[in-house]
Parts: C-alpha cells; structure tokens; sequence
C-alpha cells in the first residue's frame, strides 16, 4: 500500500503502514495542521496497491482535530475513478469514531483510490470554472489581486440590473462544498432558458468570486491562508499583509456598493443546511430581517435539503470581523451566512451520498430564487 498527499489540496501524515496477514494492509494516519496555524480537520489522500486487496485506515489524532464532533455520525468520502490526484464519482465510506480515533475499512478492485473529508474542488477544477463563465460575453471578470503566494482572486460580474449581490465561497478552504455550490449557482445563472436567471441579471448585477483562499486550497487547510489568518475573522481590520483576500475584496464592495450579500460554508458539526443571519448587528432595521426570512422562505420552498428549524443558537451581539455580519453593518443590507454539513442532512438524509456535490450544486442554483425573491 502505497499513501499520498502530495498534490493541489492534499493532507495527509502518515504514521505507518503495516502488511498484515490475510491481503489486509492497515494505515495509521494523522491529520496535518494548516501550515501557520493549529486548525487540523481536512485529509484528503491517494491509496495504491494492490487489486482487491482489503485496507483498514486509522486518523489517529481525530479527537485532537479542531472540530472533533464532526466525527460523531460522520462517513468518509471515497472514490475509485479520475486520473491521479483528480478523482470524481465520491460515495459514502461506512467510519467509526471511538476514542479519539476515526477508522473506516474499504478495498479497491483497481487497487487505486482517494479518500477525503468531503469531495474536493481542487484549483484546476475553479480555474476551468472561471475560464468556462468569463468566456460569456454577459460576465465582466477581474481580478481583484494576488493572494500572499502570487495566486490571482478572481471576481466574475454578471449582469446589468442596479441591485449589487455580492457571493463568496471558500473563505475556509476545507469547506469545499462551498465551491460546488458556486458551481451551480454560477452555471444557472447563465442558463438562456432559465426565466429566474433572465430575471436576476436584469434586475441586478452580481458580483461572485468563486474561491476567496486560493492559497489554503492549494495547501490542504482546513481554515486559514498562507499567512495562517482566518478570513473570516478578519474582516473588520483586514490587512494587505494578513488577510489581502478580506482586503481587496472590502475595497470592491466599497466601490460596488451592496444589496445583497451571501458567504457560502460548510459546517463540521451540525448535519443541516442552514442560514446564519445579522440580526444581531447595531444598525439592523425591520427591512434587513423581513428580506432575510423571504430569501430563507423562497429557499427552503425550492430546495427542502435547506430548512429553518435547527442551527447556530442565537446570540445578542454581532462580532463584526466575520464577514457577513460586516457587511450587513457596513453596508445596512441583507447579509447571510449559508452552512452545509460535511456529513448527511438529517432532516432529508441521502446515506449512500450523504450531502453530496450534486445536492451542492442543486443547492446553489436554488440560491438564485431566493435572491429574486430577497431583491
């Protein structure tokens, strides 16, 4: 059995390998903290070896990981088929999560397979993105500037109506479910036919970047960037030199302007989609709640994957470094938070899949109607 990690948004340690009997190779395993800081969750990895033989995997070190109950009713992701490094067709790996310790069992009958904490959206895949939906005469694309290691922050502007909607994703770069949904939201939007999407770009004109932390996709993090910096704790100081992401993208907002805003993540812990809101910031106004539940309304309607029962507890005051709260204040707008589970969605569970980029996807485009509906 041969492991690797060593390619675009890999993470894996490996402690060792030991051939048992019976064809059974066993891998113990850790989990690699971001380069500058001790958030550790991600894993993503290529297995080789033999054809048919049985494998066992154990991450010793998932009760030390920053979020350990993500574990708790979590399957792993696995895939059998794409070129190395590049695999597509993620299913659900049966894990047991017992004293600190996450362990599943699978064998390959091409003896090649990749496992990961949820199916990943590498850099290439958002390159390709990017190329596909700024070759549309409709899209304006930029970039806003280079992340600390030289990578370009691309922004895709769509649209010619006077309401600015701002989208973001991947603040957090192991929340790769944000970019699928992107995906799909992006790839609606531009459908001729779709009499939602005709609706939106005439009255309004979006303004999406797609990948907010090139740099910590490409390492393998978890949650920070090259310089170790939490985006979205960064936003009401942001730095060219911490956060230039943050920074450069506050600074086209400023010039922008914004009626609505909508940072997409994912959630460890709770198995739901769900909204984070600003209800709870100094300069809210009746307007910014009522557009909140009509998008919040509109989406649970058109996707029931999303719903409005369970998620974070509220709390009374708003801490303004994270980004949608910010900009809910700075810009006196509907500002949200959307949260996807990296495991199944209890309420509308699909256990062979779990929350899948297909149902990312869906999820996404679902996002448009709600907008609309916000605007």
């Amino acid at each position: 059995m041969e492991i690797s990690a060593d390619f675009d948004g890999g993470n894996i340690e490996v402690v060792a390998v030991d051939a048992g009997g019976e064809g059974r190779n066993a891998a113990r395993l850790a989990l690699r903290a971001d380069g500058r800081a001790d958030f550790r969750q991600w894993f993503f990895f290529r297995v080789s070896g033999t054809p048919g033989e049985a494998w066992s995997f154990e991450i010793e070190n998932a009760g030390a990981s920053s979020y350990p109950k993500g574990w708790e009713g979590y399957d792993v992701v696995a895939s059998t088929e794409g070129p190395a490094g590049a695999p597509e067709s993620w299913v659900r790996v049966p894990a047991r999560y017992a004293d600190g310790r996450l362990s599943w069992s699978f064998a390959s009958a091409s003896g090649t397979a990749w496992f990961a904490y949820f199916a990943p959206y590498q850099t290439a895949r958002n390159r390709a993105l990017v190329a596909r939906i700024a070759a549309d005469p409709r899209v304006r694309h930029e970039s806003l500037g280079a992340s600390l290691e030289g990578r370009p922050l691309d922004l895709l502007s769509p649209g010619e109506g006077p309401k600015p909607v701002w989208v973001i994703a991947r603040q957090h770069p192991g929340e790769t479910m944000a970019s699928w949904a992107v995906e799909g939201l992006l790839e609606r939007l531009l459908d001729p036919l779709d009499a939602v999407a005709r609706r939106l770009l005439a009255e309004a004109t979006l303004h999406v970047v797609p990948l907010m932390n090139p740099d910590g996709a490409a390492a393998g993090h978890i949650r920070t960037n090259a310089a170790g910096t939490d985006l979205n704790r960064a936003w009401r100081n942001a730095t060219p030199e911490a956060a230039p992401e943050v920074f450069f993208v506050r600074e086209r907002m400023r010039q922008t302007g914004v009626s609505l805003f909508l940072d997409i993540h994912g959630d460890e812990g709770l198995p739901y989609c769900f909204l984070v809101d600003a209800d709870n910031v100094p300069s809210v106004t009746p307007e910014m709640i009522a557009r909140r539940e009509r998008f919040a309304a509109a989406l649970e309607q058109t996707d029931p994957d999303f719903q409005t029962v369970h998620g974070y507890p509220k709390t009374p005051n708003a801490n303004l470094d994270i980004g949608s709260k910010w900009v809910a204040e700075e810009f006196k707008c509907l500002s949200m938070t959307l949260e996807q589970p990296f495991k199944d969605c209890a309420n509308s569970p699909v256990p062979a899949l779990g929350w899948s980029p297909e149902r990312c996807r869906r999820l996404g485009a679902a996002c448009l109607t709600a907008a609309l509906a916000a605007l």
